[in-house]
């Protein structure tokens, strides 16, 4: 067992990558109370270093192979038994001392942690995509299982029933949503290190891709630069983004007024940058998007007071 002052300066450690690293979601994170918020930071962190291997430069085995490690860290936090020297940081881990605290206080599900590592895994793997469902898969993995582990630390509303399966449903497809609107932001860089996530049939459809090609970045990187294909493929990758995003919103409905104002905030980001990408597609294909500091602050503020993003 960790000691108290190991698992604050744990819970602190896990604060300062958030606020470093997750601007977008910080801004909501930060409106939950104190337990509640630590116990998102520290989940953040997990996932924030299980990505940085992904997108690392190590070679692919090495990736794999430090993968495997953190899930084997995970086995050990989530069934609470052994040190937390898994991962190679050693039992002082402050990601796995704080992770292992909120499995303790909250209800948080196991695998879906590890659902996310899979989907690392993936992208090790270089896997493309060639129906959205497909896609959908991965989305669930790297970002849907996110979202139901937050489900677990956030407080639902006490003054109504609410269905669990169906909220865990639509922190799933809220996830979903933010994946595809981190797609589309991300869309030249990844093309530019190699990663294509849209899927092959929306490539060719849009005339991005030729019918018969297996290997889809120097094609989509080619045709990045203009043209009416690529407008019309944002755009339509956009407004099937916006129909994750009004199913995945009902959460907010389930959840308690603090809980609600914070899934508002992070959501609410993601919704305005998808409605710039999809107001200039042409640019957001040749640009990552971005929105000032001072318009997510607007964003949270309304959040609180009730508003939409």
């Amino acid at each position: 067992m960790s000691s108290p002052q190991a698992i604050a300066a744990a819970y602190s450690h896990c604060e300062a990558v958030t606020r470093s690293e997750a601007a977008n979601f910080y801004y909501g994170i930060r409106l939950l109370p104190g337990a509640r918020r630590r116990a998102i930071c520290a989940v953040y962190a997990f996932a924030r270093r299980v990505d940085d291997i992904g997108d690392g430069d190590l070679p692919r085995e090495e990736k794999l192979r430090l993968l495997e490690a953190e899930q084997v860290a995970l086995d050990t936090v989530e069934t609470g038994a052994g040190d937390l020297a898994g991962n190679g940081s050693g039992p002082g881990d402050p990601v796995m001392i704080a992770l292992l605290d909120a499995y303790r206080n909250f209800p948080l599900p196991r695998g879906a942690l590890g659902e996310l590592i899979e989907g690392v895994r993936m992208d090790v793997r270089g896997e493309t995509y060639e129906q959205f469902e497909e896609l959908v898969v991965y989305c669930r993995r790297v970002a849907g299982a996110i979202g139901r582990v937050c489900l677990a630390i956030f407080g639902l509303r006490k003054e109504r029933r609410v269905d669990r399966a169906m909220a865990e449903q639509l922190a799933d497809e809220l996830g979903v949503a933010l994946q595809l609107t981190n797609i589309l932001r991300d869309v030249r860089e990844d093309a530019l290190n190699g990663r294509v996530y849209l899927p092959a049939e929306d490539l060719r459809r849009f005339g991005l891709l030729e019918q018969d090609a297996r290997e889809p970045a120097p094609e989509l990187l080619a045709s990045l630069d203009g043209g009416a294909g690529t407008a019309a493929l944002v755009a339509f990758e956009a407004d099937r983004a916006r129909g994750w995003f009004a199913r995945g919103m009902g959460l907010t409905e389930l959840l308690d007024r603090r809980s609600a104002a914070s899934v508002r905030a992070m959501a609410g980001i993601y919704r305005r940058l998808l409605e710039r990408i999809a107001s200039d597609p042409r640019e957001a294909a040749g640009r990552r998007i971005s929105l000032p500091a001072r318009e997510k602050a607007w964003v949270a503020v309304r959040s609180m007071l009730g508003g939409g993003g």
